[in-house]
């Protein structure tokens, strides 16, 4: 089979790779249908994610079809379409037990394209298949499931939930990527008083009006004003960080209001300056967190009744052998005007950037 082989720092190809098989009684075997590219892949791709080593396929985010699974699996069976989840979880280590899946130490975690070989192929193995893989809903279209596997549990759990957004909080979101533009769409769930979104490229930002930001900055035009601006001068009660870079943490320690929450989402691969200086005396609460998609069952079902315009953020389609091409232009998003890119063996020409 084919799948998206990493070789080092700025090094990948699409190529020849040994079928995956069921190596333990709770492994399934998925022929993937639809897979998607996620910006930790690009951190990855930079060299910010040391663990992948040279010859792991990428990716974490995938629908498809069963067509093998170990004898100790239940809950699906060949023919099942299934979505795969980011975070692997083996269901019986102390974490798992508290819902904490993100941090399995039972053979789980973040595994797929990270630890072992991931989604970017034409088949994929799974471990611990009962709890790490979802049966859909016919209701579900693939090209929108996908997006569950990571984007939207991840926006959620550790942007929204983490920062404890509540009915009427002032709530500024530094970046929207997929990733920002997920957590403005499910902020929106805790009717926040406004949302206030950030970024550079004036393509995401309209794309953060439409899917429900009331408020959008430049990043290089004194956001922090606009922040003050809009809260008498307090700052936003919740800050979450979508990007992953120190100047974008940093931020967001700026314009938090005394007793508000940062909730960082980004995926660092240089350190960050923490300006205690400055906080100590504020009362803010940071936090920051790998995604348990512990939330993943409640997401589909919000998917399956339409409460979740998931569909609405991707704007390319390829088939799976043009992924080489689909990285190209998700990483030029600021030429590209990608959002999310969805491959797949219905995904065979672009799909028009959502206007509604």
């Amino acid at each position: 089979m084919k799948g998206f082989v990493f070789h080092g720092p700025g090094q990948a190809s699409w190529q020849d790779v040994p079928d995956p098989a069921v190596k333990e009684p709770t492994d399934a075997v998925v022929e993937v249908g639809a897979v998607t590219i996620c910006g930790t892949d690009l951190h990855i791709l930079k060299g910010d994610v040391p663990e992948v080593l040279p010859g792991t396929v990428l990716g974490h985010e995938a629908v498809g079809e069963i067509v093998e699974v170990g004898s100790d699996v239940r809950t699906v069976r060949p023919g099942d379409r299934v979505l795969i989840s980011c975070i692997t979880s083996c269901g019986r280590c102390r974490f798992c037990r508290e819902g904490s899946y993100g941090q399995c130490r039972g053979g789980g975690g973040w595994i797929l394209g990270h630890l072992i070989d991931g989604t970017q192929a034409e088949y994929v193995r799974v471990p611990c298949a009962d709890l790490s893989v979802h049966p859909l809903p016919s209701a579900v279209r693939s090209e929108d499931a996908v997006l569950l596997a990571d984007i939207f549990p991840t926006s959620y759990e550790v942007g929204v939930l983490n920062g404890h957004v509540r009915p009427g909080d002032t709530v500024a979101v530094v970046g929207a990527g997929p990733i920002g533009l997920a957590t403005v769409v499910t902020a929106r769930l805790f009717s926040p008083e406004r949302i206030i979104a950030v970024d550079l490229v004036p393509d995401r930002l309209e794309a953060a009006r439409r899917l429900g930001a009331d408020a959008v900055a430049d990043v290089r035009e004194a956001p922090g004003q606009l922040v003050a601006d809009l809260t008498d001068g307090l700052g936003a009660d919740v800050v979450i960080e979508a990007v992953g870079v120190p100047e974008s943490f940093e931020l967001c320690t700026r314009i938090v209001r005394p007793g508000g929450h940062v909730a960082n989402i980004g995926v660092h691969g240089r350190p960050a300056t923490l300006h205690l200086e400055d906080l100590w005396s504020r009362n803010v609460t940071i936090t920051t967190g790998l995604v348990d998609t512990y939330s993943t069952p409640t997401l589909l079902r919000m998917a399956a009744a339409g409460r979740l315009p998931t569909g609405q953020l991707v704007t390319h389609g390829f088939p799976l052998a043009q992924m080489e091409e689909a990285y190209e232009v998700f990483s030029k998003a600021g030429e590209t005007g990608a959002l999310k890119v969805v491959l797949g063996v219905a995904q065979h020409a672009e799909v028009a950037v959502p206007t509604a």
